[in-house]
């Protein structure tokens, strides 16, 4: 156990390690929020998407390739989808493995946030809308300003529980040569001993610990806030 802690705290006082383990989270931070943007955004508007064609036959089609998509996202493994977008559909020589990494989480991700937008407008009361059409306001302004304001509330315990499935995903990256926060405890860990190989893998725990522990704790703040709106 001595011995563990000293690791740990050679680790940390290395440059070279830190250095590796600062990149490492760099690459992790990068993917996991270019990835959760396009995933809110393709989201989005798939959830609309999905929502607008019970009232327009032109979004027939598009909502059943909204449906397909979804279907095949979410029952297909996070690392195969990876290993396609990298070894089939990008295989443009050079071309930069985080925006590979981006596109694979964020089309991933988007089906996840497609469901729970979904779900969050869907949980509005319908007397919303009817109250807000009696108003004579037209459709687009009473989903902008009465449902979706109230969907918002119900979305983001849903959305942040996505950010940090996310975060934690992206530690498959190693799996295609990117070096993020995992592959950077597994490099630290190849040039010590297998007696030592523990100390990095904690160190990097404690970089995700930290990042998540972060994360919640602002999704909690904005609930708070949101909570307080509703009793004014």
């Amino acid at each position: 156990m001595t011995g563990f802690f000293s690791n740990v705290v050679e680790i940390f006082t290395t440059g070279k390690y830190m250095e590796i383990i600062w990149a490492g989270l760099k690459m992790t931070l990068i993917i996991s929020i270019g990835a959760a943007l396009l995933g809110l955004l393709l989201g989005t508007v798939v959830a609309i998407v999905k929502l607008s064609s019970k009232k327009n036959k032109w979004l027939a089609i598009p909502r059943v390739i909204c449906n397909i998509y979804i279907t095949v996202v979410r029952g297909t493994p996070m690392a195969l989808q990876l290993f396609i977008m990298a070894f089939v559909i990008i295989t443009v020589r050079g071309f930069p493995q985080e925006i590979v990494a981006i596109l694979a989480f964020g089309i991933n991700s988007g089906a996840y946030v497609a469901e729970s937008i979904r779900g969050g407008i869907l949980s509005v009361d319908i007397g919303q809308t009817e109250a807000g059409r009696s108003l004579g306001l037209p459709a687009h302004v009473t989903m902008l300003r009465i449902v979706i304001p109230q969907a918002i509330k119900n979305v983001i315990p849903a959305l942040g529980n996505e950010v940090i499935a996310l975060i934690k995903e992206t530690s498959i990256v190693s799996m295609i040569g990117m070096q993020d926060l995992t592959a950077a405890a597994k490099l630290i860990g190849s040039g010590q001993n297998l007696a030592t190989y523990f100390a990095p893998m904690m160190v990097v725990a404690l970089f995700y610990l930290a990042i998540v522990y972060a994360l919640s704790f602002g999704i909690k703040c904005i609930e708070r806030r949101l909570r307080a709106s509703d009793k004014r």
